[in-house]
């Protein structure tokens, strides 16, 4: 890759042209906010290419006589057809279309198109003819239009032929696709795509497929939109199958009980459930990811989320309000037809993940539950594995503000609060037997809280305090992010700013009767500090145990590197040789920013695969068996889920027995 380094304003219009196809002379220009038009030669061969300023121009402006105050909406370069000689096409705020010659390191201006009535958003030059005068106006779309895309060329009999077709895409939400009538050659509307109603913003750029069959359009929060024609070319337009995801931060997320869907909170201010989608093809069967269902869209940013059961959840923003989500009959309904394989019900079951429009307005889950009592916005959320119980907290600067406080799933009663921090609790964990609520803060302690035994004249939960550290016993010298169990709840982990990875423990509950006093808890540091070079923002545990109780635990670091390693208890930790590191992440897999939250699937196996998953036009008789053949060679795979700060949501498949072994030798 090459940097071309000049603009002092963001960049908006980019565009690049081949001058030389055997030499890799490319010409590229640009057009930024600091009202300049620059063209740059790229030369070299491949990691020695560099990028030379060849022409630098300021727009001048149609308001007054200044020069360098207009601006360049949109570039687009062609060579004239037979040489070398590259011609600039520009789009500006003056309403005009500017063109532009190169010829011998100059750039002189040749005519200006007039015609429009506002700024010129989008233009692209025809690849074979091109006339300088007026063709026609194209009126339909009812805001401004911000894309337009040619058919592109095609081959035929042996030659090249540009079908004379156009694509727009407008803020009115549509696409319309023009061409020229056989018989009188008006160009008129032959299709028209796109969504009605809603509140979401339009279209800012199309594009269509090289034969004309699919066409794609992106809107403002960065979805895409696709279209497909069906086999006969005058068959209709309808909504494909297309990815998606959040446009900001992902936060936190959390599996489904049964790890057969995944749920994300965003900055984005919605939450969206993920789940494998099975395909069977001619080349076997495809296992890809898709985004079913958008059960809420906020008006604030999205913090954190805890499952409550399989299809309910718990949700806080940046206000001091949880919400309470339930899904509805039509969406439990459809889950179960597509992979649980039940009979169809009258419903209409879902047969492939539901397009863009289909998921901002019909796939909302209703609102059951306000949950008020805290100060200031919530932070970090939990609930346990009976789902009896859910524990947030919200952002405190003052030891009042950090409790905790308890909620009752059953009745939505709040239980008790939960007083100990001096600032803000940034996670909290459940042991996976519910007996133990642990949680971490910026004030570099951690606390943890035992639960009583239920008793004839109350039984709802009740948790005291066990065991704490303070400054004294403190171990981590900055900021604690994250903290997990370990599948036996024998041992915890928490992660610091301070790069420390440190595992706690053992915390062995004995049973007694509720008036008996626990005995003074031990827990003390049980692993040697492992230094993982960079700020351990999340950290998770794999929810089985390895080879001679090894365990896997996965750190995520503020650089977007996710990192697997091995603990093994040790008499004697302090040697470091109780850590192993099992793999990490390379630059592809890895986050490009920080990784928020890690979690593992709570059962082995992979999502989608094996018995348990079902597909559309899935033959039952014959390919159970072959799935249950495929459930035994699961038992060592396990998927591991990260979020993070560059918007995405990755999902890892984790061979444990083959990690292990590796580490071993």
């Amino acid at each position: 890759s090459v940097e071309c380094v000049g603009h002092t304003g963001p960049v908006c219009a980019v565009d690049a042209l081949y001058l030389d196809q055997d030499s890799g002379e490319v010409l590229v220009a640009s057009a930024a906010s600091d009202s300049t038009v620059r063209l740059w030669l790229v030369q070299g061969a491949n990691g020695k290419r560099r990028a030379v300023l060849v022409v630098v121009f300021g727009v001048p402006s149609h308001t007054s006589s200044a020069f360098g105050c207009g601006f360049m909406m949109d570039v687009s370069l062609v060579l004239l057809p037979g040489s070398r000689v590259p011609i600039l096409a520009c789009g500006g705020d003056d309403c005009r279309v500017h063109l532009y010659v190169l010829s011998d390191g100059q750039l002189s201006k040749v005519m200006s198109l007039q015609g429009h009535e506002d700024w010129v958003r989008g233009l692209e030059w025809a690849t074979v003819e091109f006339a300088v005068s007026l063709e026609t106006v194209l009126a339909g779309h009812e805001n401004w239009v911000y894309g337009v895309h040619w058919q592109p060329p095609r081959h035929d009999g042996g030659r090249l032929q540009q079908p004379l077709g156009l694509l727009s895409a407008s803020m009115d939400k549509t696409m319309i696709f023009w061409a020229p009538e056989e018989g009188s050659g008006v160009w008129v509307e032959q299709v028209r795509v796109g969504e009605v109603g809603g509140n979401t913003l339009g279209f800012y750029g199309c594009q269509m497929a090289p034969d004309g069959s699919m066409i794609v359009a992106h809107a403002f929060h960065g979805a895409l939109h696709l279209w497909s024609r069906g086999p006969d070319r005058e068959g209709e337009w309808s909504p494909a199958v297309v990815m998606s995801g959040h446009f900001n931060a992902v936060q936190d997320l959390s599996w489904d009980p049964e790890g057969e869907y995944l749920l994300s909170v965003g900055s984005d201010q919605t939450t969206r459930l993920l789940t494998p989608w099975k395909q069977k093809r001619k080349d076997g069967t495809q296992i890809s990811w898709h985004e079913i269902s958008r059960p809420q869209i906020h008006g604030y940013d999205m913090q954190c989320l805890a499952a409550v059961g399989r299809f309910r959840f718990v949700s806080g923003a940046d206000e001091k309000v949880l919400r309470v989500f339930r899904a509805p009959r039509n969406f439990v309904e459809n889950f179960a037809n597509i992979f649980r394989r039940r009979p169809l019900d009258k419903l209409l079951a879902f047969r492939q993940p539901p397009p863009e429009d289909h998921l901002l307005q019909n796939t909302l889950w209703p609102e059951v539950q306000k949950l008020y009592g805290h100060g200031f916005e919530m932070y970090c959320l939990a609930s346990d594995g009976g789902n009896t119980v859910v524990a947030p907290a919200c952002k405190a600067s003052k030891a009042e503000h950090a409790a905790i406080l308890l909620w009752s799933s059953a009745s939505w009663r709040q239980l008790q609060a939960l007083p100990c921090h001096a600032l803000t609790v940034t996670q909290m964990a459940f042991s996976p037997d519910g007996r133990l609520l642990l949680a971490v803060s910026r004030d570099r302690t951690w606390s943890l809280w035992r639960r009583s035994p239920p008793t004839p004249d109350n039984a709802e939960p009740h948790f005291s305090r066990y065991t704490h550290t303070d400054k004294d016993t403190a171990v981590h010298s900055r900021i604690i992010w994250s903290c997990d169990w370990s599948p036996d709840s024998k041992y915890f982990v928490t992660s610091s700013r301070d790069k420390k990875v440190i595992v706690w423990g053992p915390c062995l509950l004995e049973d007694s009767g509720p008036a008996a006093a626990p005995p003074t808890p031990e827990v003390r540091p049980c692993s040697s500090i492992l230094d993982v070079g960079d700020s351990a923002t999340a950290v998770a545990f794999c929810p089985a145990l390895g080879s001679e109780n090894g365990y896997l635990l996965a750190v995520g670091l503020d650089s977007g590197k996710i990192l697997l390693y091995k603990w093994s208890p040790h008499p004697e930790p302090a040697g470091g040789r109780d850590w192993t590191p099992c793999a990490e992440t390379d630059v592809s897999q890895s986050h490009t920013l920080t990784v928020k939250r890690l979690r593992w699937r709570p059962r082995a196996g992979r999502a989608g695969h094996g018995a348990r998953a079902g597909g559309a036009g899935d033959e039952e008789d014959e390919e159970e068996k072959e799935e249950k053949e495929e459930d035994e060679e699961e038992s060592s795979w396990f998927q591991l889920a990260s979020a993070g700060a560059d918007h995405a949501v990755k999902i890892f498949d984790v061979d444990r027995r083959a990690l292990f072994s590796t580490a071993s030798r």
